[in-house]
């Protein structure tokens, strides 16, 4: 035994190019063991570790973003992650999700009385999960980030114990999401037998240099992209993988529906880019026509679905599936590797799923406020009368509403005019044309929601209501939110030429 172990050599691990992972990691451990080992915190301190991990790693992030400046790329652990600006762009939109997550998360489980330390960790785990998915440099990595980043956000969409609804979701979603990563698994097995290796790396110097064997293979390949592509679809919600959408997003809570909206999709893209883009290349040609037909099956279905829902939150479920449609654009005009648009989808995917995170993060704090205890009044009604019951509150939600309807001076403007602008230098103009169709068709959902707050007429009953309490940490995220929207909207220059 002891000549086995002076003979075994692990990888060399540069545990500081790790930093996000590690202080993420400390967080959830802290708040396992510390919070099981100790009485009933106060109230909010949960969620204020939380928030504070999320801060901590982004600030890991942008100490490892300098070196990359300085150094360049580079590749961890064996060569099975990746370091390089386009990981620590989505370890940031996650963190920064964790952050507001945690702080909506913090009044709503307050309110509900269920305050624990269980929820945080897991959307700590979840957030391992998801930055896992942007660093992976190999298809096992990847397979376990994205395995991490689920069974956490099952679990949370089933954590309200006392409404069957979110027992029902966290339920559809495993078996369905099992589903998935079966697929994913299956396509990176087939892609193993054409190449011999799960690396990115090696798979794609394989494809591009060992010719005959990559015509050998052709059909497996094919295959292993097909079903790859299955997976990952499902993750960010594209037509036809949406169906666990709607029903999943109403049932859980709230703020875990903010979570799987923002954090889950920003690392479904990135890893989507890594394998098509980055990995598989030489199958771009095979890739983009079906990447172009779900996206705009996404775009119009998603919008489309949407208008004719009366439950606010499966609303936004399917916005949520139209933005999907959009970021799909981006990868779509990533596939022209021959284009000017290929640089300018890869970045303007990043920036949208940046933006977007903030957005719909703020956008559902709203509606977790509007909920009142058990998440009860999610649906039209119980937005009639904000605007004179709570006029600010409606105004913020008028706001973010607006952006993500693309509407100018909103940072939901400069996301969908990144995707449209890459689309047409790749010269997609179709998709580019089907994207702002399908834009003028949401922008009736959002009218909606807006005239039930701002002009609909007050009904018997309204009055005795639950009155609609904006705790101190929701009202925090909202004016974030807000804050954002509006500054990246006026100025998207602070970020635009920081995007990877």
């Amino acid at each position: 035994m002891g000549v086995l172990a002076e003979t075994l050599q692990g990888p060399e691990i540069v545990w500081s190019s790790l930093s996000p992972l590690l202080v993420l990691l400390g967080g959830t451990l802290f708040l396992l063991l510390v919070g099981s080992l100790t009485p009933q915190w106060p109230r909010h301190l949960y969620g204020a570790v939380s928030a504070l991990t999320g801060l901590g790693a982004i600030a890991a992030a942008v100490a490892l973003w300098h070196r990359v400046d300085v150094d360049g790329p580079t590749t961890l652990v064996a060569d099975a992650a990746r370091l390089d600006h386009t990981t620590l762009w989505v370890t940031i939109a996650i963190a920064a999700a964790v952050v507001l997550v945690s702080l909506t998360s913090s009044d709503y489980l307050v309110r509900e009385g269920q305050d624990s330390p269980e929820i945080y960790a897991l959307y700590l785990m979840s957030a391992i999960g998801g930055v896992t998915m942007a660093a992976a440099n190999d298809f096992v990595v990847l397979f376990l980030g994205l395995e991490v980043l689920s069974i956490a956000l099952y679990v949370l969409a089933a954590s309200h114990r006392r409404r069957v609804k979110s027992q029902e979701s966290g339920l559809k979603y495993f078996v369905l999401g099992g589903f998935s990563s079966a697929f994913f698994l299956y396509g990176a097995a087939l892609i193993y037998g054409a190449t011999g290796s799960t690396n990115f790396s090696r798979i794609s110097e394989t494809f591009t240099t060992v010719v005959d064997s990559s015509r050998r293979h052709e059909a497996l390949a094919l295959a292993a992209v097909a079903l790859l592509s299955v997976g990952l679809m499902f993750k960010v919600a594209a037509v036809p993988f949406h169906f666990w959408t709607p029903d999943v997003y109403e049932g859980a809570p709230t703020p875990v529906t903010a979570f799987m909206a923002s954090a889950a999709k920003a690392a479904a893209f990135a890893a989507m880019l890594r394998v098509l883009v980055g990995t598989l290349p030489q199958w771009a040609d095979d890739s983009r026509p079906v990447v172009w037909v779900l996206c705009a099956l996404t775009l119009v279905g998603g919008s489309t679905m949407a208008v004719v829902q009366t439950n606010v939150k499966r609303m936004l479920a399917f916005s949520s599936v139209s933005h999907a449609g959009f970021m799909l654009i981006g990868v779509e005009a990533a596939l022209h590797l021959s284009t000017p648009g290929a640089a300018a989808g890869h970045q303007a995917t990043l920036m949208y799923a940046l933006l977007y995170a903030v957005l719909v993060i703020g956008t559902f704090a709203v509606v977790s406020a509007v909920g009142r205890t058990g998440d009860g009044a999610t649906d039209l009604a119980g937005f009639r009368g904000l605007g004179r019951s709570n006029p600010v509150l409606a105004l913020a939600m008028t706001v973010l509403l607006l952006a993500q309807a693309g509407v100018p001076l909103t940072s939901g403007f400069v996301a969908k005019f990144g995707v449209l602008r890459a689309a047409v230098q790749a010269e997609s103009y179709a998709i580019a044309v089907i994207g702002m169709v399908s834009a003028v068709i949401a922008a009736y959902l959002y009218l909606r929601i807006m005239i039930s707050m701002w002009v609909a007429d007050a009904e018997s009953g309204d009055d005795g209501r639950e009155p609609v309490v904006v705790a101190g940490a929701t009202r925090l995220v909202i004016a974030v939110s807000v804050g954002a929207t509006l500054v990246l909207g006026v100025a998207p220059g602070l970020l635009l030429g920081l995007v990877p």
